[in-house]
């Protein structure tokens, strides 16, 4: 929450830099902005797979399965890490729904999801798309 303080310091900066009529409305108008976009679900599903992308050693995982299946002792000797270590990662793309686990044996080999790689895809390009139509203006 910002203190009253802070809000009015907003506000005066509003007025000062452009002509959009009441700054304090103005301001009103922008903090709702915010609210929906943190209310997105769309928007913050595309943020979390961004931070997953955004992990190296994540997207190396993610390069590595593109390639074919792989379990995690594979991934193990590809990252150099520890198998603690790898299975973090794993879990953090798992939660993105990225990639799925599939039991062999003892073993867990993982591979890409291309439904969701399909789902983010289709949600970037509309992003990307209105991005295009504001330059298009």
């Amino acid at each position: 929450m910002v203190s009253e303080l802070r809000k009015q310091k907003i506000i005066d900066t509003l007025a000062s830099c452009d002509t959009f009529g009441d700054p304090a409305q103005f301001y009103k108008d922008l903090l709702e902005k915010r609210a929906n976009f943190d209310e997105d679900p769309d928007k913050q599903y595309m943020i979390a797979v961004f931070e997953a992308f955004g992990n190296s050693d994540r997207f190396l995982i993610l390069d590595m399965i593109r390639q074919k299946d792989r379990c995690v002792c594979e991934l193990e000797a590809i990252l150099a890490k520890s198998q603690p270590a790898v299975s973090h990662h794993l879990k953090i793309l798992e939660q993105c729904n990225l990639i799925q686990a599939i039991k062999v044996g003892k073993f867990s080999h993982y591979s890409l999801k291309k439904k969701e790689f399909d789902h983010f895809l289709g949600l970037w390009n509309i992003w990307l798309s209105e991005i295009s139509n504001w330059f298009g203006q």
